[in-house]
């Protein structure tokens, strides 16, 4: 599915998506992937933790996509990120993706931690 194009954004966008792959900034990243406002990365899933908790400082708001099925974030890694100061909101990867895009046009500081569909 490809996403409406942002133009006013402080942080990569997540143009599209589909089995297996995230497009961010239109580059294609297999897998899960991690996108906060310095960029994108490849993301270790719900045992990667370190790489979340980094962003602490960063954004305020992490939405982490749990697949194609909305499911629950593992309590103890919810619990290590709002700990640290991250509001954590955990929804299925494709309204994640879209909703990261909203609160990133409108200068929010999110990132979104994505499973693949």
């Amino acid at each position: 599915m490809r996403l409406n194009e942002i133009r006013d954004f402080d942080g990569p966008p997540i143009d599209g998506y589909g089995p297996g792959f995230f497009r961010v900034a239109g580059e294609v990243w297999q897998g899960a992937v991690l996108v906060h406002p310095k960029g994108v990365r490849g993301w270790g899933g719900y045992g990667d933790a370190s790489a979340l908790l980094a962003l602490a400082r960063e954004i305020d708001v992490l939405f982490i996509g749990t697949g194609a099925e909305i499911a629950h974030v593992p309590a103890g890694l919810r619990s290590a990120l709002e700990e640290a100061g991250l509001g954590v909101e955990g929804m299925a990867s494709a309204p994640a993706a879209r909703t990261y895009n909203v609160l990133l046009s409108e200068g929010r500081r999110v990132g979104a931690a994505l499973l693949p569909v």
